[in-house]
């Protein structure tokens, strides 16, 4: 997933830039949501094969701080408007210890779960803590698309029942949404603009994973074989911390913050996708219900579809 960065604030809702086709708009938005789901499969593929959580964690953060370097001194001026707290929230919440939160699910749970509950819970987080600390309203119709993303969640935990150690991954990756969703209106709430925020989330992950990929001793990365360093570092590094982060941008000044959120309804149904051939998994009947189901409630929870009348 990108960094909490990509997460447009409020008042980009109606601000849909006029220089620039909607056709555009829509093609990078797809081209998000298809890096997330991608993202989603390929990160269970390295850390259930050669890679540890925090050899994939270190790729996923390194890359992006470096070419993030002529942003960095920005981050000075940044984390005083920001405040350290909320910099700190952002940090934990999109930054390494929610990726090792959630790289931890992603190796017990198959990839349709992860998708349903990792970003198909993340707009019912998000709303959640909004209402219960921002005093933020949720109208009819998105408290209906909750609804729909609680059940999808829900009908995933009884499928996974029968799975040898899935349900064990299931409180991790709604631990990681809820994280996700704490970054997020801090990030909102900041005031500093998308590099900003990449550029502290990113550094700060990779201060905090150099302690422990030395002394933990849990590391595999100089034994794996170059080939999934390789792929990891393109996945983690380029497509999801960089050029998902232009593409979302790119989506909600054409589209809007709303209709471009709108896409992530895609996510947990390409994320299945992908897990056939990278990972062999098949959804099962529960887990085609639950895409369906979590897929309507986050369209209707992003605010995309009109009340009508």
């Amino acid at each position: 997933m990108p960094s909490s960065a990509t997460i447009a604030k409020p008042s980009l809702d109606a601000a849909v830039s006029i220089d620039g086709s909607r056709e555009v708009g829509r093609a990078a938005a797809l081209a998000t949501v298809i890096i997330w789901a991608a993202w989603i499969a390929l990160t269970r593929k390295g850390v259930t094969t050669s890679l540890a959580p925090v050899d994939v964690a270190l790729l996923r953060y390194s890359v992006p701080s470096l070419v993030l370097l002529p942003v960095l001194w920005r981050i000075r001026p940044a984390l005083r408007q920001a405040g350290t707290r909320r910099s700190l929230i952002m940090i934990v919440g999109s930054g390494a210890p929610f990726f090792m939160v959630c790289s931890t699910g992603m190796a017990l749970a198959p990839a349709a779960d992860i998708g349903t509950l990792l970003p198909g819970t993340m707009p019912l987080f998000v709303a959640l803590f909004g209402f219960l600390f921002l005093r933020e309203r949720i109208g009819a119709l998105r408290l209906l698309g909750f609804a729909l993303i609680f059940a999808g969640a829900v009908a995933v935990a009884v499928g996974g029942i029968g799975l040898e150690g899935a349900w064990r991954g299931y409180p991790l990756l709604l631990g990681a949404a809820s994280m996700w969703a704490c970054s997020t209106l801090a990030f909102r709430r900041s005031g500093i603009d998308a590099w900003q925020s990449a550029a502290i989330v990113n550094t700060g992950s990779v201060l905090l994973l150099l302690p422990v990929l030395l002394f933990s001793g849990t590391s595999r990365l100089l034994d794996a074989p170059l080939h999934d360093i390789l792929l990891q570092g393109l996945v983690q590094g380029f497509l999801s911390g960089l050029l998902a982060l232009v593409c979302y941008g790119a989506a909600v000044r054409r589209l809007g913050a709303s209709n471009a959120a709108a896409f992530a309804a895609l996510a947990p149904g390409l994320a299945a996708l992908f897990g056939v051939p990278l990972l062999g998994e098949i959804p099962s009947e529960i887990d085609i219900a639950a895409i369906l189901i979590v897929g309507l409630g986050v369209a209707l929870a992003s605010g995309a579809i009109p009340r009508k009348g």
